[in-house]
């Protein structure tokens, strides 16, 4: 993709690689739903811990692959079998608490789908189903963790998900488009805030 050179963008992706700029110009911040979708971003926020986001970048097909295309009801029915497999699967990260944990979290969305209906209804209630709306001048500005963020990750926690403390849930609401963080001098600011 050919970009103008007076594009501008936020300040935590100016100088990073096209797959990041690609995923910030494409992905970052716009409101997703759908439950499958969802559980792929705390997933994906989850194994992010510890690593660059550009890491699970490049590992993103090799989770869809490994995790059933993010169908919760399927990767609930994994087995220690097939954790012992996928820690020899290099398209993953090979941590045994994070495939562990998306088994867990896969089981935890089926008690919210029981509950709620839906993934989608649970995570976006915690915003009142509007993306809330920054005002970030510099990226540098972003708060680790919010109350949103701290009563989704206890929400979240109660229902036996794990690898969702607070700042990895504000790294998912970012991501998930629950929160317009991108600054406003950034291309995309204008196009994902509210009328």
């Amino acid at each position: 993709m050919t970009e103008p050179a007076e594009r501008i963008r936020c300040g935590w992706v100016a100088s990073a690689g096209p797959l990041d700029q690609d995923y910030h110009d494409r992905e970052w911040g716009v409101p997703v739903h759908g439950d499958a979708h969802l559980f792929e971003m705390i997933t994906l926020e989850g194994a992010q811990s510890g690593l660059s986001w550009s890491t699970i970048l490049k590992k993103r097909e090799g989770y869809r692959a490994a995790f059933h295309g993010f169908d919760a009801d399927r990767v609930a029915r994994m087995t220690a079998r097939d954790v012992e497999r996928l820690l020899q699967n290099p398209a993953i990260v090979r941590h045994r608490g994070k495939i562990e944990s998306t088994i867990a979290n896969a089981k935890g969305v089926a008690a919210i789908q029981d509950e709620m209906g839906s993934l989608d209804a649970f995570v976006w209630s915690f915003v009142e189903g509007t993306p809330l709306q920054s005002g970030l001048r510099s990226y540098r500005d972003a708060p680790s963790a919010t109350d949103h963020s701290r009563r989704l990750s206890k929400a979240l926690k109660q229902r036996g998900f794990r690898f969702v403390g607070p700042t990895t849930m504000y790294a998912f609401m970012q991501a998930a488009g629950l929160v317009n963080d991108h600054e406003v001098g950034c291309f995309r600011h204008a196009a994902l805030a509210r009328p």
